[in-house]
């Protein structure tokens, strides 16, 4: 015959109180505020919690009472499994995580898949119990962006999109594409093509209309096309027949799939200026596959500068990715009652690496080396 498990009552504030003959504020006061006891009657408050089996005070009781969640929470509209493999990703998440370390406050991953947008995902918005978000890279048409604005709590957006009175922590987009891009028209490039990160939420694995380019939900993405587009417009280049491969997910794979499509298209450039260093590693691979050597015979490049591309020697704009994910958190966690919204842009290098060199003449493409 089985018999039912007994187990043992927890203790709760009211009865350690009771058990130790002291009020329900001294025990408080070991956990919350240890100053106002002695270290010989806070020692002995705890160490009778521990032989009873009390937990300490109810965290959401004391979120109620102090009006204080005590965490951060990051939002951003990819699978969570993104902010731990995507490598700037991943350092703007440890950045954030340091910033919060710091404060002594804890941090709320909060995502949302792509693709899913029902009233459930955006709830889980409403529902956190955050004091704060801090928003990584979304669309300004996003509904969990919109659902964030709504919450009565300080908000800062790391990268994208560009919200007036909010606060905002990225690069200078234009400032560091129309670096590198002037650094390929220097070296002699006109026939050049374009892989690009996702544009808008809706799917597109292919070819990029104007149109498209110009009307991006990505401000990044669209900041970075519209500046290589004035780039190469000013150096006579007509950027019509420029091609722009646009891809959804943000991988090696994706990336060298983007340059096999393009240069099955357009076999004739002589550059590939990638808006992400992922998307570069891959382009980088499919020109090995191709037999086609870089820069030689194609002059690939990429944006971010993350530790791969740096092993890789890729010509590549850095940008401090840790120290992205640190102002967020500070900014955030320091806004206190401040009104007036603040812009944090952080500094960019143009880092040329092995894979940027002057094209070769026609002549050199026949003939070879």
């Amino acid at each position: 015959m089985n018999r039912p498990i007994r187990t043992r009552r927890q203790a709760t504030l009211a009865s350690l109180a009771a058990e130790l003959g002291v009020s329900r504020t001294t025990v408080s006061n070991a956990y919350n505020r240890p100053d106002q006891l002695s270290p010989e009657l806070r020692r002995r408050v705890l160490e009778t919690a521990r032989r009873l089996g009390y937990p300490g005070p109810d965290p959401v009781a004391r979120s109620l009472r102090t009006r204080k969640a005590g965490a951060v929470g990051l939002l951003l509209t990819e699978n969570l499994s993104y902010a731990f493999r995507d490598p700037a990703a991943v350092g703007v998440l440890e950045g954030l995580a340091l910033a919060c370390e710091d404060a002594g406050v804890g941090l709320h991953l909060v995502p949302a898949s792509p693709g899913r947008e029902d009233r459930e995902t955006t709830a889980a918005v409403h529902r956190a119990g955050v004091d704060g978000f801090v928003v990584y890279s979304v669309p300004d048409d996003d509904p969990h962006l919109a659902a964030v604005l709504q919450r009565p709590v300080p908000t800062v957006i790391v990268d994208q999109p560009q919200i007036d009175g909010v606060d905002r922590v990225g690069p200078d987009d234009a400032s560091a594409t129309a670096t590198l891009a002037g650094h390929l028209v220097e070296l002699g490039h006109r026939q050049v093509g374009v892989l690009c990160m996702r544009l808008a939420r809706d799917r597109n694995d292919g070819f990029v209309p104007i149109s498209r380019q110009q009307e991006a939900h990505y401000h990044v993405q669209r900041t970075r096309l519209a500046t290589l587009a004035d780039t190469f417009e000013a150096a006579g280049v007509d950027w019509q027949s420029v091609p722009v491969v646009e891809r959804f997910e943000h991988t090696v794979d994706d990336g060298a799939s983007a340059a096999r499509q393009l240069l099955d298209a357009y076999p004739r450039v002589t550059a590939l200026i990638c808006t992400s260093d992922i998307l570069a590693l891959g382009a980088m691979a499919e020109a090995g596959r191709r037999g086609l050597r870089v820069p030689a015979d194609l002059t690939i490049t990429g944006f971010d500068g993350i530790a791969e591309a740096t092993r890789a020697g890729l010509t590549t704009v850095h940008q401090p990715v840790l120290e992205k994910g640190k102002a967020a958190g500070r900014l955030l966690l320091g806004a206190g009652d401040r009104v007036t919204p603040k812009v944090i842009t952080l500094p960019t290098e143009l880092r040329v690496g092995t894979t940027s060199a002057p094209p070769r003449t026609a002549e050199e493409r026949w003939f070879g080396p």
